[in-house]
């Protein structure tokens, strides 16, 4: 027996010596390698799968910022353009202290999907170097990934302040996060952005809705503002304004310029947003597609991801209760396709000061975008069988404004780039001779939309030379913006950072995310408090803003998931 356990021992011996020798990796062995389904192991192969793992990029991006009722409508509602007309102090910033908590589902929708947009650049970024696909490809898809991902660090340090800082793969639960500086955030922001637009092909070389150098370009110069390097800046926003490519639109283009209208109305019209059709000032337009396969828009339903601001930003005299002498509404039921606003619901209402104290000085003819054609206040009854069809709303003001709901929703002054008045999808006529739209799937804005705009460039280049102390230079970026809208010039005894915001509300409208604008400046408090009246509906107006809502809360479940470090709350939250 003896003798039997030596012969074990050493056959275990020379067994252990011939696997340390010649055995497999043992790392290699528990690798696994997925076969029968996605994962970055075997997702990472061609340039097709970087290019595919790109446009989900552009897709989570375009979702998080301008998809569905929400969004765009979250970076807009409560500011000094609008308050929610619904009287949902809950809901849409109707009341800050109620909306703005830390366990509101909306405002985790915004942090986590910035994240993920974070996180697919960075899985995008680790298999890129590990790639064989040719070096100018590889720089090619860094660069796509760096704009997104600068472009969500620069957003989350707007809204949020500091926050954790992550540039690697993450590949399992890690629960130590702590929150970097905001300034180190706005720096990192500015290194991404730095880096594509460097390496991104320029505007004339990529596909309507791609990204390019000067997209690039734009974001970095307003993180260099935001840092208070104004040289950077202006060279910056330089390089985009001096692009050989770029020029605003200064004559009457597009598919419907042989209609009454001006070149700014023709700047939101159908088909006009893009290189393609003749227009050089979209620096980075989003594309909506209307019953396209792959497209966000659908004629047969109000898609999740399509921009809904005819919706909630469109007036509804639909509603108004009140008839003509007949007893017959003069408003068609439901929405219609004309300067009534479509199928507006009115939850967006205007502050006074978007619709009315910004144009003080300037008449109708002074200043185009406050045309006819561009800022509606005023329709036409569109029911035939009413007596007073083709009259005005404004021939029976008094009877219109009866109650405080009949100018917070039935009817106010509205900017009509945020529907397209007789053209909407002919799939969404009930009667296409009445204009009635099918009230159920209607509602989107059917039109690409601007993310960029070489008009947004200048503004802010503007604000680059007030930082500079360079006041001429700002006032003459600022007119170069009136000059097109044929506005009276500004003098440089009227400019500081007040004025271009109102510039930028005259020019960008609701078309810009407000938000962004006034928590980067920190004048959100400052500018809300003292332009937004609230809505005269709701207990107390709604609103009711605090110092400490210039930032937004991080959310509870971050900070309660966050076991193995302190993720800080900001203050007063």
């Amino acid at each position: 027996m003896k003798y039997i356990f030596k012969k074990i021992n050493t056959l275990l011996v020379i067994l252990t010596i011939a696997l340390t020798f010649y055995s497999c990796n043992e790392d290699e062995i528990l690798e696994e390698e997925p076969i029968d389904f996605s994962s970055p192991e075997n997702s990472f192969s061609t340039i097709d799968d970087f290019n595919s793992a790109v446009y989900a990029l552009y897709n989570r991006t375009q979702d998080i910022l301008s998809g569905g009722e929400y969004r765009p409508l979250d970076y807009i509602y409560g500011t000094d353009l609008g308050y929610n007309g619904a009287n949902q102090l809950n809901q849409r910033f109707g009341s800050y202290p109620a909306y703005l908590t830390p366990q509101n589902g909306q405002i985790s929708y915004h942090w986590d999907n910035y994240y993920k947009i974070i996180s697919s650049s960075n899985i995008i970024l680790e298999n890129l170097e590990n790639s064989e696909i040719a070096e100018d490809q590889q720089t090619f898809i860094k660069a796509n990934a760096l704009i997104f991902r600068g472009l969500a660090y620069r957003n989350l340090a707007y809204l949020y302040g500091g926050v954790p800082i992550e540039l690697e793969e993450v590949t399992s639960p890690k629960v130590d996060y702590t929150r970097a500086s905001r300034d180190d955030v706005y720096a990192q922001a500015a290194s991404d952005l730095s880096f594509a637009a460097e390496n991104l092909p320029g505007i004339s070389e990529v596909m309507d809705g791609k990204v390019s150098n000067l997209a690039a370009y734009h974001l970095l110069a307003e993180v260099y503002v935001t840092m208070g390097r104004w040289q950077d800046a202006i060279s910056a926003a330089s390089i985009v304004i001096n692009d050989p490519n770029t020029q605003l639109m200064t004559e009457r283009f597009g598919s419907r310029s042989s209609e009454p209208g001006d070149v700014y109305w023709d700047l939101f019209r159908r088909d006009n947003q893009n290189r393609s059709s003749g227009n050089t000032e979209g620096i980075w337009v989003w594309q909506q597609e209307v019953d396209i396969p792959g497209g966000r828009l659908s004629s047969s339903s109000r898609d999740g991801s399509s921009a809904q601001l005819e919706r909630d930003v469109s007036p509804r005299p639909w509603s108004f209760p009140y008839q003509d002498p007949n007893g017959v509404n003069p408003f068609l039921s439901l929405g219609v396709s004309d300067n009534t606003g479509g199928r507006g619901i009115g939850r967006f209402r205007g502050t006074n000061y978007y619709i009315y104290d910004i144009w003080k000085g300037d008449s109708e003819e002074d200043d185009m975008r406050n045309s006819r054609f561009n800022f509606i206040r005023d329709v036409e009854f569109n029911n035939p069988e009413s007596v007073w069809y083709g009259q005005k709303l404004s021939d029976h003001r008094d009877l219109f404004r009866q109650k405080a709901i009949d100018t917070i929703r039935y009817f106010y002054p509205y900017p009509s780039k945020v529907t397209t008045p007789g053209n909407h999808p002919p799939e969404l006529f009930v009667n296409p001779e009445l204009k009635n739209l099918n009230s159920a799937a209607a509602g989107s804005t059917y039109t690409d939309q601007y993310f960029i705009r070489l008009a947004e460039t200048y503004l802010l280049r503007a604000e680059a030379y007030l930082g500079a102390a360079d006041l001429s230079a700002a006032v003459e970026d600022i007119n170069m913006v009136r000059n097109r809208a044929q506005a009276t010039p500004v003098l440089p005894s009227e400019v500081d950072i007040n004025y271009i915001l109102d510039e930028r509300a005259r020019e960008l409208g609701v078309e810009e995310k407000r938000r962004l604008t006034l928590q980067r400046l920190g004048l959100l408090y400052e500018r809300v408090s003292r332009l937004n009246e609230g809505n005269p509906m709701s207990s107390n107006f709604g609103l009711d803003i605090q110092p400490f809502h210039e930032l937004w809360p991080i959310p509870a479940s971050e900070i309660e998931n966050n076991t193995g470090a302190e993720l800080e709350q900001n203050p007063d939250y």
